[in-house]
């Protein structure tokens, strides 16, 4: 029997005496999106990065196609995640750095359609910049552009339309709708509720993954 994409039950997470996260539990069926939606400050990035195995639960299992996030090679191959600031290696540019993304992931940069991902982004014509020198939509742009280009099964996205205009966030839900739709999964958290819809997700809130009340 396939496994879900992602599987949380019972996540419990605290910051000192602070509890964040209580009795969470959240199926991401393979093939699906689910986009966890909610204000600041309510648990989703701690959310993520726990089934992206950046941060250990204080109580609970997270399982990723059914194995430990993290545990093997095989998950950073399967797994896309924008939870954590992207690291821009110095003197590369835009277009060596997606070349460099494609090449660790087994792909010919010439046949990955770096140039097509770059034009569609509106990166085209800063494709010989660096990325430090870009705007902070500019940087997110390139973010999600080197997410997608390289092979994965699973997407997970911190609030992916951050600092993107309308148009930018249109394209983004384009793009997350046809990865869904070849067979890709994806979990991410959002504000916007209309460019969660726009992506082909599933929305929930923050409160109705808890089995406690707020």
């Amino acid at each position: 029997m396939d496994h879900p994409a992602v599987e949380v039950k019972g996540l419990h997470v605290s910051y000192g005496s602070t509890p964040v996260l209580v009795d969470v539990s959240l199926t991401v069926p393979a093939g699906t999106g689910v986009c966890v939606t909610g204000e600041n400050g309510i648990g989703k990035s701690t959310l993520l990065r726990c089934v992206s195995s950046l941060q250990q639960p204080d109580d609970g299992q997270i399982l990723v196609f059914g194995g430990t996030p993290g545990a093997t090679p095989e998950f950073w191959r399967a797994v896309v995640t924008t939870v954590e600031p992207p690291t821009w290696y110095p003197g590369l540019t835009v277009r060596e750095h997606a070349e460099l993304v494609c090449r660790a992931h087994g792909q010919d940069p010439g046949d990955a359609g770096i140039e097509e991902a770059l034009e569609r982004f509106g990166l085209a014509g800063h494709a010989d910049a660096i990325p430090p020198s870009l705007s902070s939509g500019q940087k997110q742009r390139l973010t999600l552009a080197v997410a997608l280009l390289r092979p994965s099964s699973l997407l997970i996205l911190d609030e992916p339309e951050q600092r993107l205009d309308p148009d930018g966030r249109a394209e983004v839900a384009a793009l997350l709708v046809e990865y869904v739709a070849d067979g890709g999964s994806l979990l991410m958290a959002s504000h916007d509720d209309a460019f969660a819809e726009a992506s082909g997700a599933v929305l929930t809130t923050m409160e109705s993954l808890s089995a406690v009340a707020p």
